[in-house]
């Protein structure tokens, strides 16, 4: 019993720390659909924890279940509300999983069409929209500097729907160093702001590209403003001082997939 104790504060933990996440490389994923988004990604699974159910089978999860210990993961029942009382969420998933951190280097990016680079942005809901986004618009990366959100904070990874699996996540690193790095690599760097930009449907998206979107509150500080190559902004004819930074990655990411679309290939 000490035993499954250890494990469900581990599991607590590893929910709640930023540093423990750091420190073990791993995080929490809750939930049928980002544990099969995990093992088609070959992610590796480190250990799955299953609430009991009457009929496991008609679940899918037993299923799932045999997936990832046949991927190597171990698998525990957690026994009674343990699953409630450990989880994230209101309403908790069945099932949550441990699985090993998928941090990309910087350097890996190099050569990349379209990246998205978060200066300074706090609420996770929307870091994890950004990286849903871009992997639904075919961007190669998301890049959270130094002072975002930790990507593997709980409701970052849900935001993301499965998407952190699919696209490249680079964490760290300041905003200054990475944009640097950006431009030796030839890539255009595009500071998104509220209103005094170029229209975004007026910039060559075209190109190698690197978004900057800032803090929800705040937006970009002025250094990293002049560090980029251009302004954008999306026009907007209501009231709205600006768009959430989740929303408008949406816009800018797909703007560039329409205009790349109709460039002529071969």
């Amino acid at each position: 019993m000490a035993y499954r104790h250890q494990r469900v504060q581990r599991l607590r933990r590893l929910l709640q720390r930023p540093a423990t996440r750091q420190a073990e490389g791993a995080f929490v994923i809750e939930g049928a659909k980002l544990l099969a988004e995990a093992l088609d990604a070959g992610v590796r699974v480190e250990s799955v924890y299953l609430e009991p159910v009457a009929e496991p089978g008609s679940s899918g999860l037993a299923a799932l279940a045999d997936r990832a210990l046949a991927d190597g993961a171990r698998v525990f029942t957690l026994a009674g509300d343990v699953m409630a009382r450990v989880a994230d969420t209101t309403t908790p998933q069945p099932v949550m999983a441990v699985v090993e951190t998928v941090t990309a280097g910087l350097e890996e990016l190099k050569g990349a069409k379209l990246v998205l680079v978060l200066a300074d942005v706090r609420d996770p809901g929307n870091a994890g929209t950004v990286v849903r986004c871009a992997e639904a618009a075919g961007a190669e990366g998301v890049v959270f500097c130094r002072g975002s959100v930790d990507v593997y904070n709980p409701k970052t990874v849900r935001a993301s729907a499965g998407s952190l699996f699919h696209v490249r996540v680079v964490v760290g690193g300041g905003p200054l160093d990475v944009l640097d790095r950006m431009g030796g690599w030839g890539m255009q760097r595009l500071a998104a702001v509220a209103r005094t930009g170029r229209a975004h449907t007026e910039a060559d998206l075209t190109r190698p590209t690197a978004f900057l979107l800032g803090n929800e509150a705040g937006g970009l500080d002025p250094a990293s403003v002049a560090a980029c190559d251009d302004t954008i902004s999306i026009p907007m004819v209501g009231r709205a001082e600006s768009l959430n930074v989740g929303m408008a990655a949406a816009v800018l990411c797909f703007e560039a997939t329409r205009q790349r679309a109709q460039v002529p290939h071969g």
